[in-house]
């Protein structure tokens, strides 16, 4: 799925279509590319399942799939979380040791041991992301 939004282009393509159901061709007369190369984009942006593509006639639509998006966004989200819990952690420990009783200096705790205390839900293991 990120790979699908590594490009300015695919991300802009995910924003149109959000904003409404658009054709490939309507698409393509916003970018100064050729067709084939934004039915390209469409591609990689539906084989993420990121938008939807269905048959009008001789014209296909495509759309934005919310589901997906929203999948997208709760997987950030927990990334987010995971990484300023480390990033916390982190300054409590540059910060040095303190006289607050809920803080551990660097040298206490079991010697060797790995700190796995943020490890327990790892949002790789999101099924279908």
């Amino acid at each position: 799925m990120f790979h699908a939004l590594a490009t300015s282009t695919r991300r802009d393509i995910l924003r149109r279509t959000i904003e409404r159901e658009q054709s490939v061709s309507t698409l393509a007369s916003e970018y100064e590319m050729s067709f084939a190369a934004v039915q390209k984009h469409v591609a990689v942006l539906e084989a993420a399942d990121l938008i939807v593509k269905r048959a009008e006639g001789r014209e296909r639509l495509v759309r934005a799939n919310p589901e997906m998006i929203a999948r997208a966004r709760a997987l950030l989200a927990r990334y987010e979380e995971l990484w300023r819990s480390r990033i916390a952690r982190l300054d409590d420990l540059l910060a040095g040791p303190s006289t607050s009783s809920g803080t551990q200096s660097v040298g206490s705790g079991t010697q060797g041991a790995p700190d796995t205390s943020d490890t327990a839900e790892d949002p790789r293991n999101e099924e279908g992301v």
